[in-house]
């Protein structure tokens, strides 16, 4: 339960979204609690308890009528049957092998299930969001017309070339693959990196723009610098603003109302923009 994970369950609990399951076994941190702020400072509360459980007593108190519980294990261990008694997924900090791997069950279910995951990285991060093929319906002036889009598989999105995609596509996207790249390659924890791995990190980050075909000068080295020094921490005020985002995205997306994110949103502290990228194979979409 990272803190923008925090930060959603809280948004989407007052809405009263009914049913709400947890999972995170990991023991309350202080690094935890720094982000966390459904974690409580009485450190007495936490023992014998995992974050999802510490977490689980505070969302109580927020909305009494909405059902939240606890489910023990890992999510790279979750079985395909046990993804059809939800509605949506959200995965943060997962790794990227474990976001595609569940995507990829959350699309071969029977009924759809909306997928998300969210990355805070410090000052920046990105959700990224599948609803598959969605019906949905928006005001256009006086009238409610009802709309269909299509979104691409996680998988699908990142096979798309980076030479294909628009010039004005944000540098946030290119350094977080190149991050997420290197923890794989490195079998790194996401978030278990450090200024130390700069050099290594620009090295792939040169090998992957020549295979992709792009400039190396459009993923400034500062930038892969920052992301790699926040490591896993995660600032409150990104925090809020990624999960006010996210928690809007699941509300619109169980309700069918209103136009969704496709398919990614970035924001940064630095200019403090969010930013909606369709990562996608056009021809497809």
């Amino acid at each position: 339960m990272t803190g923008v994970v925090a930060e959603l369950c809280k948004n989407i609990v007052l809405a009263g979204i009914g049913n709400l399951t947890l999972m995170d076994d990991t023991s309350v941190t202080a690094e935890a609690s720094s982000a966390n702020f459904l974690i409580l400072a009485e450190e007495s509360n936490h023992k014998g308890k995992s974050i999802a459980e510490v977490c689980r007593e505070s969302l109580r108190d927020f909305n009494p009528m909405v059902h939240v519980s606890v489910e023990k294990g890992s999510v790279k261990d979750l079985s395909a049957n046990f993804l059809d008694n939800f509605d949506a997924v959200v995965l943060g900090r997962a790794s990227v092998i474990v976001k595609k791997q569940v995507n990829e069950m959350c699309r071969k279910r029977p009924q759809r299930i909306a997928f998300y995951s969210v990355d805070c990285r410090g000052s920046c991060g990105e959700i990224f969001v599948d609803l598959q093929n969605h019906t949905y319906t928006q005001k256009n002036q006086e009238d409610v017309v009802a709309s269909q889009i299509c979104f691409p598989s996680l998988e699908e999105s990142m096979s798309v070339r980076w030479s294909s995609l628009p010039r004005k596509t944000t540098k946030l996207y290119f350094a977080l693959r190149i991050i997420e790249e290197f923890e794989q390659a490195e079998g790194r924890q996401p978030g278990h990196v450090s200024s130390a791995d700069l050099e290594s990190v620009l090295s792939l980050q040169k090998k992957l723009c020549e295979e992709q075909g792009l400039s190396e000068s459009r993923i400034p080295d500062i930038l892969l610098e920052r992301i790699l020094d926040a490591g896993t921490r995660e600032l409150p005020p990104v925090c809020a603003i990624l999960g006010g985002i996210l928690g809007q995205e699941v509300i619109k997306a169980m309700s069918c109302k209103g136009d969704p994110i496709k398919n990614f949103f970035f924001f940064d502290v630095m200019d403090g923009k969010g930013i909606i990228e369709d990562i996608s194979n056009q021809d497809k979409s």
